[in-house]
C-alpha cells in the first residue's frame, strides 16, 4: 500500500501544469543553453538573468564528472559555471623504475567568454558534454607520460616542475614553462596546477620513500651543521686575521708616532740652538725694513711737497695771466671808448664849424683860390699853364681834356661874374 501511495504521489508530481510558464533563474557568472526544437537552433543566456521558455524550447542539461578521483555523471545541472573555479583529481602513475604513486592534483580553470559573449560562437561553451572529465583525463595522460619517463628519485626531486612542464608545455623561444593550457573546442583555460600530495601505492615503496626522506633530512642536517661549522671556523680565522692585522697596524702607527716625536724633538733642539741668531737676524731685518720704509715715506712726502709747490706756482702764473688778460681787456675797452668819444667830438666840432661858417661861405672859400689864379692868368693873357719838375709823369692824353674843362669853367665863371 505504501508503495502504491508513493507511486501515485510521484505521478501527481510528474504531471505538469500546462497553464504555467517554465522559468529558470540563471545565477551570476553562469550560462544556460536553451534549444528550440522547432527552429533547430540554440541560444545562450548569460547570468544573472531570468529565462522563460517558449512552447518549443527546452533546457540543455549538463552531466559532469565529480568526486575525487573523478567519475562520470556525478554532477547534473542546467547552468554552466564560467569560473574561475578549481577541480581536484587523484592520478595513479608509475615511474620508469616501476614505482607506483598516487598524485592528488588541483586545477584552476575558467572559460574565456569576453570575446564570444553575445555572438553565435557562444554555443562553443556547450560543445563538450563533460568538460571536467575530458580536462582531467587529458591532464592525467600528460602527467602519466611525463612520470613514466623518469626514475623515482628524479621525480621526487623535480615533481612540481615536471608536472607543470608536462601539462602546460615549454615555450620554444625562451625555454620557459607556459602559464596556461587552452581547450579551443569550448574556450576552457587551465591556469594553474597545485600538487596537494604524492603517496606511494606499495608499502615497500612507502617505506623506502620514508627512509629516503629521513636520509635526505639527515644529509641536509649534516650539511647544514658542516656549513655552520665551516662558517664559524671561517669567521674565527677572519677575526684572528683582523686582530693580527690590527696589532701590526697599531705597531706601525706607534712607530710612526715615535718617528714624528723624534723629528719634533730634533726641530725643538735646532730652534733652541739657532733661536738667538734667528732673533738677531730678524731684528736686523726688521730694522732695515723700518728704515727703508721711513725712507720711502720721506721720499713720498718730498714728492708730495714738490708737487704742491709746482701746483702753487702754476696756479700763481695762471692767476697773473688772468689778471693781465683782464687788464688788457679793460684797457682796450677804455681806448675804444675814448676813440669813439673823440670821433664823436670831432664830428660834432666839424658840424658846429660848418654850421657857424655857413654853406655859402664854405663855397666861397673853396673857389677863391682857383678863381684868383684864373683871373691872374687872364690878366697875363695866358690860356693854360703846366708846371712839372720832370720826375712825375704827366698823362698828356688827359691833360688836354682837363685844360678844356678848366677853360670852359673859367669862361662860365667869367660870364657869371659879368652878369
Amino acid at each position: 500500500e505504501k508503495k502504491e501511495e508513493e507511486k501515485e504521489a510521484l505521478k501527481e508530481q510528474s504531471i505538469r501544469d500546462k497553464t504555467k510558464v517554465v522559468s529558470y533563474h540563471v545565477p551570476h557568472n553562469s550560462a544556460v543553453q536553451v534549444y528550440d526544437y522547432k527552429e533547430k537552433r540554440a541560444r545562450i543566456v548569460f547570468g544573472p538573468a531570468q529565462i522563460m521558455l517558449s512552447p518549443d524550447e527546452m533546457f540543455t542539461p549538463l552531466s559532469l564528472s565529480g568526486d575525487t578521483p573523478k567519475r562520470p555523471n556525478r554532477i547534473r545541472a542546467l547552468h554552466l559555471r564560467l569560473g574561475p573555479d578549481f577541480s581536484t583529481d587523484i592520478i595513479a602513475v608509475e615511474t620508469s623504475d616501476h614505482a607506483r604513486l598516487k598524485i592528488r592534483l588541483s586545477y584552476n580553470w575558467h572559460f574565456e567568454v569576453e570575446q564570444i559573449r553575445d555572438t553565435p560562437e557562444a554555443v562553443k561553451l556547450f560543445s563538450v558534454a563533460d568538460f571536467v572529465g575530458d580536462a582531467c583525463k587529458l591532464v592525467a595522460s600528460c602527467v602519466r607520460g611525463a612520470v613514466a619517463s623518469v626514475p623515482f628519485d628524479d621525480f621526487h626531486k623535480n615533481s612540481a616542475r615536471l608536472i607543470r612542464a608536462s601539462v602546460f608545455g615549454i615555450d620554444d623561444e625562451d625555454g620557459r614553462i607556459r602559464n596556461r593550457l587552452e581547450f579551443p573546442a569550448n574556450n576552457l583555460i587551465i591556469t594553474a596546477i597545485d600538487i596537494q600530495s604524492i603517496e606511494p601505492e606499495d608499502q615497500r615503496t612507502r617505506e623506502a620513500l620514508q627512509k629516503s626522506v629521513q636520509l635526505a633530512i639527515e644529509i641536509t642536517t649534516n650539511s647544514q651543521e658542516a656549513s655552520a661549522r665551516q662558517e664559524a671556523e671561517r669567521m674565527d680565522q677572519q677575526a684572528k686575521g683582523k686582530l693580527e692585522r690590527q696589532i701590526i697596524n697599531d705597531l706601525s702607527e706607534a712607530e710612526k708616532a715615535r718617528n714624528i716625536f723624534m723629528e719634533v724633538q730634533a726641530e725643538v733642539r735646532a730652534v733652541e740652538t739657532t733661536g738667538q741668531a734667528r732673533a738677531e737676524a730678524s731684528s736686523r731685518a726688521e730694522a732695515s725694513r723700518i728704515e727703508a720704509q721711513s725712507n720711502v715715506e720721506s721720499s713720498k712726502l718730498k714728492c708730495e711737497a714738490e708737487t704742491i709747490e709746482i701746483l702753487a706756482e702754476l696756479e700763481e702764473i695762471e692767476n697773473r695771466r688772468e689778471g693781465e688778460l683782464q687788464y688788457l681787456e679793460e684797457k682796450n675797452k677804455l681806448e675804444s671808448a675814448h676813440a669813439q668819444e673823440m670821433v664823436k667830438i670831432q664830428t660834432q666840432k666839424f658840424q658846429e664849424m660848418v654850421h657857424a661858417i655857413g654853406p655859402e661861405t664854405m663855397k666861397a672859400m673853396a673857389i677863391s683860390g682857383p678863381e684868383l689864379q684864373a683871373r691872374l692868368l687872364n690878366s697875363l693873357n695866358i690860356k693854360s699853364t703846366l708846371i712839372t719838375n720832370g720826375r712825375s709823369p704827366v698823362n698828356l692824353f688827359n691833360t688836354a681834356a682837363q685844360m678844356i674843362t678848366n677853360q670852359n669853367n673859367i669862361s662860365w665863371e667869367d660870364s657869371e661874374s659879368d652878369v
